[in-house]
């Protein structure tokens, strides 16, 4: 009994596990990257169209710097989102910043962005009904900034064109 207790309180050390080179996952991770059957964040660029599902998203721009970004959600009948602004890539964080003081941090995976679960009450104007960018999760359709320059609002305006 004293053994399994000993175990069971080490196990909640609260350590970080180990992540050096040396670990088989670290090993396969970094096979699975020279293979290219996983993208590296670190490498990977922002620009281009992003998708799933009725999400759609759009960056355009030097990858160094801010870069415009667009997004646009329709899930029917009056929910839905609208927004440009601003995106800037700090590492594997980015900054979002949006019109009418929308603020947030998303994650990029690389071929992945990940808004975050709850965004600031002020995102809450660039949506209709009860739609959010809340928990907004897009994948890598294309890194073509001409072809992410074509996203249009529900209205038909570029949100990644030239303005």
């Amino acid at each position: 009994m004293s053994i399994a207790l000993a175990l069971a309180i080490a196990g909640c050390s609260g350590e970080a596990p180990d992540r050096s080179p040396d670990t088989p996952g670290s090993k396969l991770e970094a096979v699975a990257l020279e293979q290219g059957l996983i993208v590296d964040p670190a490498t990977a660029t922002l620009g281009g169209s992003w998708a799933r599902d009725s999400d759609r998203l759009c960056v355009v721009g030097e990858e160094r710097g801010d870069q415009r970004i667009g997004i646009v959600t329709d899930y029917g009948e009056g929910q839905a989102c609208s927004a440009t602004g601003l995106v800037r890539r700090l590492g594997e964080r980015l900054d979002v910043e949006l019109r009418d003081g929308c603020r947030f941090d998303a994650r990029f995976e690389g071929d992945r962005i990940v808004f975050p679960a709850e965004v600031p009450a002020s995102c809450t104007s660039l949506c209709t009904g009860r739609a959010s960018l809340a928990a907004i999760r897009v994948e890598r359709l294309s890194t073509s900034v001409s072809e992410a320059r074509t996203l249009r609002d529900r209205d038909g305006a570029p949100l990644c064109g030239d303005s």
